[in-house]
């Protein structure tokens, strides 16, 4: 058996239900030797389905008369006759030069705009303390989640915030949430990211499209909203380090009111000892000057954020770090679906 074979095997397994198609291609992938053979030209930790997909799509949104691109729900209504698994591999190694090309140096990219529903509330208390409030958003991607005072909220329940004509993301609330009338007010916005991508760039917007899971079609929408939005509004995104970096972005935000730092799903991709720098970073800065820390991260792939240790919770856990006259105080606010389209609160 291929070595490859069982990755997407079980790739295929676990998402039978939650997105068949793209579970119809994994299983006919594990059979095939000549396209587990392509996933050599990815680096050992990016060998995985979902980039092999995002490749294939990202090719196919730009050849959409292709007979695969039928099957695609979000470029058709997906319900052409034939096998897509089938068509799939075909497409692939048709291509396999250009997939080559893309597995080798591309990685896969979770600009999820939805995720701004993690921000929402823990951005309510802090605004019910504060004044002006500026941001530093680390791990910041083509940086659509700063347009999150720009969004409109259909909240569930709780009605809908925000302009009229804004990007609209929904989500379901579960517990006692602080209750939201209006749309988050931020002063200043920067976001840094290792390697930031620009939404003016064609060729790297269409790759954002092609991580995207194609029967997911709302997220597809949403994505195409709200870089339009990035477009028209602008977002300040800069090159930089999460850690190295950390300390002038937060001085920079400071000129603008309290800084609030925002991560998510992005601390699990540093190694353990930036992890606990990252954190040193912030204590240190707190001993100078107040500021906040909204997270949202798994506590099983970052424990050594606060209030992670010893926690091997898979799920999104938001909390709620605060820096107030040198002293540091967490609080865990709520649990949260990986997209962001439902929030519990903790009781």
């Amino acid at each position: 058996m291929h070595p490859l074979a069982a990755r997407f095997s079980d790739f295929a397994d676990a998402f039978v239900k939650g997105a068949p198609l793209y579970s119809r291609l994994a299983r006919r992938v594990s059979e095939d030797d000549r396209v587990l053979d392509l996933m050599s030209a990815a680096p050992p930790t990016q060998r995985i389905p979902v980039l092999l997909f995002a490749s294939a799509h990202y090719l196919l949104l730009d050849d959409r008369r292709h007979r695969l691109a039928a099957h695609y729900p979000n470029l058709s209504d997906g319900r052409a006759a034939g096998e897509a698994a089938d068509l799939f591999v075909e497409f692939v190694l048709d291509r396999r030069e250009e997939i080559a090309g893309l597995l080798a140096t591309r990685s896969t990219q979770t600009n999820e705009v939805s995720r701004c529903n993690w921000f929402l509330f823990p951005w309510a208390l802090l605004e019910d303390e504060l004044d002006d409030l500026s941001r530093v958003d680390v791990g910041s991607s083509a940086g659509l989640t700063l347009l999150f005072p720009h969004l409109t909220y259909h909240l569930s329940p709780g009605g809908r915030i925000g302009p009229i004509d804004g990007p609209i993301v929904e989500c379901e609330v579960r517990g006692p949430a602080p209750t939201i009338t209006r749309p988050p007010r931020v002063s200043w916005s920067l976001g840094i990211d290792a390697d930031p991508i620009d939404v003016h760039d064609d060729d790297a917007v269409r790759w954002l499209e092609a991580c995207v899971w194609p029967e997911q079609t709302h997220r597809f929408d949403i994505l195409r909203a709200a870089i339009a939005s990035a477009r028209r509004i602008g977002v300040n995104v800069e090159r930089g380090d999460a850690v190295d970096d950390l300390e002038a972005a937060i001085g920079r935000a400071r000129e603008h009111g309290h800084p609030v730092v925002t991560t998510s799903w992005v601390l699990n991709y540093l190694p353990s000892e930036r992890r606990t720098r990252f954190v040193e970073t912030l204590d240190s800065l707190g001993t100078s000057g107040d500021f906040s820390w909204i997270i949202a991260e798994s506590p099983r792939e970052t424990p050594e954020l606060p209030g992670h240790a010893d926690s091997d919770e898979d799920i999104t856990v938001i909390s709620l770090v605060t820096w107030r006259r040198g002293r540091r105080a967490s609080r865990r606010l709520a649990t949260t679906h990986p997209h962001g389209s439902w929030v519990k609160w903790s009781s």
